[in-house]
């Protein structure tokens, strides 16, 4: 069933305000769970959070057999779980640092922070979000381990990342840089550390468009590292480094749960959407003309 732009956006944007607001009109398991048929699973932003804390204990979460060295499963997602970056730990910006900001502030929010006024290429462009600001705006990842590297799968525009374990270093000088950058990963006891750079400066940092949007250079560098407590939780920590934006390094914290009972599925940003809603919404709320299908 198709749905306007507007609610496709709105949806997001509550989630990360206060999840539980998502879940205001399915309040329990009275609630059917909807799926494509038979043997198919709901998404993750697709259950509420009754049906997922049924899903965890049915599955035994707090006492299932696990492999540290196992990452497998859906986490995040809900209303737990890292939602956003931590702006209270956020460091200061470096000289250079506020003159870059200041020009994507004009540039993104040329009205101040404003939902429907900002400029955001995500919203009004269908920009790939990137990361690191895919950590904090999703409805959950999945990562998958193969020998040579481990995929990490976002619902949010259904794209992936490939973090590489085959021993190779991250490139010094890329080529081309990338919106999701070039990722490396190692295990380092039972925690698994990632390390990337390469990264499109149009990939900004942030996690929606209500949250502040911050620049970076195309030196920064990003550090997760990612640890099983047990078979339902995951600890995850990603810290974002670069001197010439920020005085010293970002790091946010969290604990992501396991959504034992979804699989990812397709949230796409459509450009012919994307438009129409710039279009009859955003330009008419800045003092243009609205366009008419």
């Amino acid at each position: 069933m198709r749905k306007n732009s507007l609610l496709k956006w709105a949806i997001p944007i509550l989630l990360v305000i206060s999840p539980n607001l998502s879940f205001a009109q399915r309040p329990g398991l009275e609630i059917p769970v909807v799926t494509p048929g038979p043997g198919w699973k709901a998404c993750p932003r697709c259950i509420n959070a009754a049906h997922f804390a049924e899903d965890r204990k049915q599955a035994n979460v707090d006492t299932h057999p696990f492999d540290p060295h196992d990452l497998s499963g859906v986490w995040g997602g809900g209303d737990q779980g890292v939602r956003s970056l931590d702006l209270k730990d956020r460091p200061p910006l470096t000289p250079e640092g506020e003159k870059l900001n200041q020009l994507l502030q004009a540039k993104v929010n040329p009205k101040g922070v404003d939902t429907m006024n900002s400029k955001d290429p995500v919203m009004v462009m269908c920009d790939p979000l990137g990361w690191p600001r895919s950590f904090g705006l999703n409805y959950g990842f999945e990562f998958i381990q193969t020998p040579n590297r481990v995929f990490e799968f976002f619902e949010w525009s259904h794209t992936w990342r490939t973090i590489w374990t085959d021993g190779r270093k991250l490139p010094d000088d890329p080529p081309v840089e990338r919106f999701l950058g070039y990722s490396i990963g190692k295990w380092d006891g039972d925690t698994f550390v990632v390390e990337s750079s390469g990264y499109d400066e149009r990939a900004l940092i942030g996690s929606a468009p209500i949250f502040p949007l911050f620049p970076h250079t195309n030196e920064m560098r990003v550090v997760e590292h990612y640890k099983r407590l047990d078979y339902g939780k995951l600890q995850a920590s990603l810290t974002i480094i670069d001197p010439k934006v920020f005085a010293n390094d970002w790091t946010t914290s969290g604990t992501l749960e396991l959504a034992p009972n979804v699989e990812i599925g397709e949230y796409f940003c459509v450009p012919s959407e994307s438009i129409n809603f710039t279009e009859r919404q955003t330009i008419p709320s800045n003092g243009g003309p609205e366009k008419r299908q």
